[in-house]
Parts: C-alpha cells; structure tokens; sequence
C-alpha cells in the first residue's frame, strides 16, 4: 500500500529564526531554580554567582570565607593608598537577616502517625489495657503483631502524641469511673 502524499515533508532550515537569541532564552530556562526565596528574589540574572552572593554577604568558596591559618612567621602587613584589598561591600543585607531569622526559628514536627494506626493503639489500649498477650489474640490485629511489637507501637504512640495520650487515659478512667 502506497504512503499517504504530503505526510513526511523534509526538514527546511529556518533562516528567519535568530539563533543566539534562542539559545540564549534556552539558557536562561534551563538555569537550575534556587530554592530559597530570599536568595532568588535578590538574585540578579545579569551578574556572576560570586558577585551576586558577594552583595548578599554569602560565602561563594567557603574555604575563601574562612581560610585555613598556616603557620608562618608573623609578617607586618602594610595598607596601599590606605584601602583594603580584601573588602567586600554587602549591598543586599535585608537577605542576610532574613536567612538567620528563617534559621533562629524553632524545628517543625515532623514525626506523625497514620491516622489507622492511631485508632489501631487507641482500640487495643480501651479493650485491653496493658494485657499486650490479649492484644496479640485480638481479631482486629490484622497484620498478625506480637505482643512485643503492639507494645513497641503503643510506645510510639505515647512518644510521638503525649498530650493525646493522658487525654485518652485520662477519659479511660473516667467511664470506668461512672460504670462503678
């Protein structure tokens, strides 16, 4: 069977296209993304990466920033046209500030149970208290723990949500209380 006419057409070159142009924006695509808000909206994409952390009081090299001292005879260092060479100008400090206010901050939990094995040790814990050998035997212990391991989860349970825990007692005893 013949090919359909006018399906596969060659290739022509466009020569209307600017080229440096296209590479150029492709460049600038594909320039990798920086995490940290405060450093990308300081970020001037016309500037090198030394100048721009430079401005930003950020380290580039930190083998630059904090030199490794070698042990040397101690050499009277002499000022020219009285400047310092080394000197940097910190142009961008708000950026500075805001990356140690982010860092002062305190650690956000990030350790949390599922919610299914929450009501797992909450349902154990109300049927069965501390007797871990009944938990074991349970028809709910789908995954077959043993009572080590319902113990080991229990414990994760009290570690992770303290103040959950003492609430759950603490209402535990307190139907035990107005069954009596």
């Amino acid at each position: 069977m013949p090919k359909a006419k006018g399906k596969k057409r060659r290739q022509k070159f466009g020569y209307s296209v600017n080229r440096k142009r296209l590479n150029r924006q492709s460049r600038k695509r594909a320039a990798p993304r920086i995490e940290c808000s405060h450093i990308r909206h300081a970020w001037d994409r016309t500037k090198s990466v030394s100048r721009n952390l430079a401005e930003m009081g950020l380290a580039a090299d930190p083998n630059k920033a904090i030199p490794i001292r070698k042990k040397q005879l101690p050499v009277m260092e002499m000022e020219v046209d009285g400047q310092d060479k080394g000197k940097r100008v910190v142009r961008k400090p708000y950026v500075l500030d805001e990356l140690e206010y982010e860092a002062s901050l305190p650690e956000k939990k990030s350790e949390t149970l599922s919610r299914d094995l929450i009501d797992y040790v909450q349902y154990m814990i109300r049927n069965h208290g501390e007797n871990y050998k009944d938990m074991a035997r349970d028809e709910k212990n789908y995954y077959q723990d043993t009572p080590k391991q319902i113990k080991r989860k229990i414990s994760v349970y009290k570690r992770f949500y303290p103040e959950e825990f003492q609430a759950f007692t603490a209402s535990l005893q307190q139907v035990k209380m107005d069954q009596q």
